[in-house]
């Protein structure tokens, strides 16, 4: 329903991807019908919908194609379900009503006009209710072609903090480059020139909302010697928050366990258990400081990387950093 990109050649080497059109509506006044519809486009599990005061109705717009579309999503009722990430990010926001994009997590409500991107590495639970939501969807591709002309992005997977908490200035420019993109599709439509431009000025705009986080590699790992290595750097670096065995990396890297172990000793001077345990703690960093005291604890965003012994990550977090925990929090 939301389009697709197909890539592939006869002789082994990719294609540009197909961008089709994506144009569909879909509503209804049953809360079943509501699951059926709605989970089909996200490729939903558990979800569940019933009334709440009032007549129960919904409706479910996109329009654009499969690099970006816009998205409209509206219920009288009660919404909750599990999604997978997908090919595309996608940043929402609601103009009514309430919702959770990650119940089990992050517990981050959605403001009315603050635009959030949802977790784009994770499954995540949802709820929502009597809501009036607007989307867009952003196919990852696109926005690493784009992010390509502004950041070293490598052959790392982009990664972005959902919890960052949006700029005021850049929060205007999405605006802006959102209403320029309804413009360019009424006047030129998904196949014109005027579109095709104002598709990269909003991924550019998105870009400023939720700036990729770029992790700093060993510079020896830049050297084609050591490809199969950077491979399982660059893994960690994008899952951290998953459990990951020395084994997983082997699997990755092509490399026997051992070697995997020898590799990392001999490049980053420790080992890979150890590299991974100091990813963790420069993300509990870069979430402290972006955190808010009044809503989060040092202990939830610690077990939320891993660190049960708070005691113990404490003192490997001051002396990675030179603080504390609390001291970073309160900034």
């Amino acid at each position: 329903m939301s389009g697709s990109t197909a890539t592939g050649s006869s002789e082994g080497v990719p294609d540009e991807p197909t961008v089709v059109p994506v144009r569909f509506e879909v509503a209804g006044t049953e809360p079943d019908a509501a699951v059926r519809d709605l989970a089909g486009i996200y490729e939903g599990k558990q979800w569940l919908s019933r009334r709440t005061e009032g007549e129960f109705s919904y409706r479910y717009t996109a329009v654009g194609d499969s690099e970006l579309s816009m998205r409209r999503s509206t219920m009288s009722g009660f919404l909750r379900g599990a999604s997978a990430p997908g090919d595309d990010l996608v940043m929402s926001w609601l103009t009514a009503g309430s919702g959770i994009p990650d119940t089990l997590r992050d517990r981050v409500p959605l403001r009315v006009g603050n635009p959030m991107l949802f977790p784009a590495h994770r499954d995540v639970v949802f709820v929502a209710t009597d809501y009036d939501q607007q989307l867009v969807h952003l196919d990852r591709r696109f926005v690493r072609d784009v992010a390509a002309e502004h950041f070293d992005v490598g052959t790392r997977d982009l990664r972005f903090d959902h919890l960052r908490p949006p700029d005021a200035v850049a929060v205007r420019h999405w605006r802006d480059a959102l209403g320029t993109l309804a413009r360019a599709l009424r006047e030129g439509g998904t196949d014109s020139l005027v579109w095709h431009e104002a598709k990269r000025q909003t991924v550019d705009a998105f870009l400023r909302v939720v700036p990729p986080q770029l992790d700093r590699l060993p510079a020896e790992l830049l050297h084609p010697r050591q490809a199969k290595l950077r491979a399982a750097v660059e893994h960690i670096h994008a899952h951290p928050e998953d459990p990951i065995t020395i084994a997983d990396l082997a699997r990755v890297a092509g490399l026997s366990v051992r070697s995997v172990q020898e590799s990392f000793r001999r490049t980053c001077g420790v080992s890979p258990l150890t590299y991974l345990r100091q990813v963790r703690l420069d993300r509990v960093h870069e979430e402290l400081l972006a955190r808010d005291p009044r809503t989060v604890s040092v202990g939830q965003v610690a077990t939320r990387w891993g660190f049960a012994h708070l005691g113990r990550f404490s003192a490997a977090y001051a002396e990675r950093f030179g603080e504390y925990p609390k001291q970073t929090l309160r900034r």
